[in-house]
């Protein structure tokens, strides 16, 4: 019988997290400060994050050691497995080799918990009592409430309304851990307000949510605010699951020549990815790495690399970033996870120096590549993950067509079990194709009037 499963030993989760910065051969520029426009240092972050994590932010060392306290926690769900797709093989009838990193038995069911952990467990330790954030789809709102009960915060989520309404058992499973979420755009604050006033039907958006939970973040001295992706901090966190899934593939005998995982924010696809570009780096590999998006939500394939703002408001430093405009509302589709306007300043700068790669697909495409994952594999994914399940069929037909033999490395970030009115409403044909225009992104670029880069 053939074995699917690759595992590791609880004793050999990493030891440290691999910071990709140290070996970038372009440094990603320096954020701006929001009023100013001027470069902004370390201290500019203190009132929003503790000091060890904007430490991290600015590190260039490679290695970051994991905290023991972190890695006992880790314990809990970590290692995750790594699966051989030997029934999605052959369903594609393909000659490639698919593995996939199950990141879904974490207990918020989802990746998120790699950061939220260490972040909550810096936070106790300076002291802070309450962190604010925001969530899209629910997955990072959940994992940071899980983290907050281990280490006695309290916890106080901006849930985008579109998600708020569809997942209602994520906001179930953020109140069972003592979390207060709320739907943004709120009246809470200011930010959400003036979102409300110009649309009061607002679906609306990360940058919108994230606006609210930095200013209420804000507003008190033993309050700090948490980020489920995108900055560096958090992007570094997310290695564990990259350098999990090499020493599995050592174990099997093989490395991946094509690595792929969903892209939000980022920290989903750096998570995977940066390990395996680290031999790229340091051995000459030639590893494909691909970051698979929404053509709703497209900022890495049709968006423009300048300085923006991580909000909607302009409350946060303006970092270098691959971006559709922070006052862009993705449509309304179920992977809320997605959408978010900007990408991180290391995968922009990656991408902008051709190291990286990234592709798109249509909302019913991915839905196509969820079910058919499923069927094979057993596992219903979150709408996110489909996207990343999309390329790797799209990257196994090309195999196919060209006759390679070639091994795809897929992280399948977190599980569908609270995505159901996602795919009852695949089934009931509402589920539609969406594109942006050329016009819709114009538009909505016009609107900068934020520093161009070069």
């Amino acid at each position: 019988m053939k074995t699917r499963k690759i595992t590791l030993s609880e004793q050999e989760i990493p030891e440290h997290w691999y910071n990709i910065v140290a070996d970038m051969p372009n440094k990603p520029l320096p954020p701006l400060h929001p009023g100013t426009k001027e470069p902004i240092g370390p201290e500019a972050l203190a009132p929003l994050f503790p000091q060890e994590l904007i430490q991290q932010e600015v590190s260039t060392e490679k290695w970051i050691s994991i905290p023991e306290e972190v890695r006992n926690i880790y314990s809990i769900w970590r290692p995750t497995p790594l699966f051989r797709a030997y029934e999605l093989e052959k369903a594609l009838d393909t000659p490639a080799k698919i593995y996939y990193k199950y990141e879904g038995v974490s207990p918020a069911g989802s990746h998120k918990p790699n950061t939220a952990v260490p972040q909550a467990y810096y936070n106790m330790k300076e002291g802070v009592k309450r962190i604010t954030t925001e969530t899209g789809a629910g997955q990072w709102g959940s994992a940071l409430s899980f983290a907050c009960n281990i280490f006695g915060l309290e916890c106080e989520v901006y849930m985008v309304k579109l998600s708020y309404e569809h997942k209602p058992y994520r906001k179930v499973m953020m109140n069972t851990w003592g979390a207060k979420v709320i739907p943004s755009p709120s009246e809470f604050t200011e930010a959400g307000r003036k979102i409300l006033a110009e649309d009061p039907n607002s679906p609306g958006s990360l940058g919108i949510a994230i606006s609210e939970a930095v200013e209420m973040a804000a507003q008190r001295e033993d309050t700090k605010y948490a980020l489920g992706s995108v900055l560096n901090h958090v992007l570094l966190h997310q290695t564990i699951i990259g350098l999990e899934a090499y020493k599995q593939l050592e174990k099997a005998g093989d490395l991946p020549d094509v690595v792929i995982a969903p892209f939000g924010g980022g920290s989903n696809f750096a998570g995977l990815s940066f390990p395996f570009l680290r031999l790229n780096f340091d051995e000459g590999k030639k590893i494909r790495c691909i970051a698979s998006e929404p053509t709703s939500c497209p900022k890495l394939t049709r968006g423009v690399f300048r300085y923006d703002f991580g909000d909607t408001v302009g409350m946060t430093p303006l970092l270098p970033m691959y971006t559709l405009g922070h006052n862009f509302v993705p449509a309304p589709i179920h992977a809320g996870g997605l959408r978010y306007h900007g990408a991180g300043a290391i995968v922009s700068q990656l991408l902008k120096d051709g190291l990286i790669e990234a592709q798109a697909h249509d909302n019913v495409e991915v839905f196509e590549a969820g079910i058919k994952f499923a069927k094979a594999e057993g596992i219903i994914p979150a709408p996110e993950a489909t996207h990343g399940i999309a390329t790797v069929i799209r990257e196994a037909e090309r195999c196919k067509r060209e006759g390679k033999s070639e091994t795809i490395l897929f992280n399948l970030c977190g599980h569908g079990n609270f995505d159901m009115k996602a795919y009852q409403d695949y089934f009931e044909g509402k589920i539609v194709r969406h594109e942006l225009t050329d016009e819709d992104i114009q538009k909505s670029l016009a609107a900068l009037d934020t520093p161009v880069i070069g």
